[in-house]
């Protein structure tokens, strides 16, 4: 059985098209939209305890962007996209973050295909 190429959960949309971080802009809580062809990679790392975990928008280190997500502290993967002409890295933290990469990983390398 195949895995479906879809990912939701409330915070953060993946489907084919593009990945959709819901409440990323500040202070409008507007969403961004990221089509699937402009992310060149990912990078999946441990929530830090203390700065990252307690951000609950925005940024502690000036390198990523995080959208609005007062569940945060209860999380611990953190997932940084290499998107073509952005900066700071947008950056997410899925509440399931092993489910998320597989269908980000068979995304993109469908895209590369």
């Amino acid at each position: 059985m195949s895995t479906p190429l879809f990912y939701d959960d409330g915070q953060i949309q993946l489907d084919r098209e593009a990945l959709t971080l819901r409440r990323y802009h500040f202070p409008s809580g507007t969403s961004k939209v990221i089509p699937l062809r402009d992310i060149r990679g990912y990078r999946v790392s441990p929530l830090g305890y203390l700065l990252q975990r307690f951000r609950i928008w925005g940024s502690t280190d000036l390198q990523r962007w995080l959208p609005l997500d007062v569940s945060r502290p209860l999380k611990s993967t953190l997932v940084t996209l290499d998107v073509e002409g952005t900066f700071p890295h947008p950056a997410c933290t899925p509440a399931r973050p092993d489910e998320f990469v597989v269908v980000l990983a068979e995304l993109l390398a469908a895209q590369d295909g």
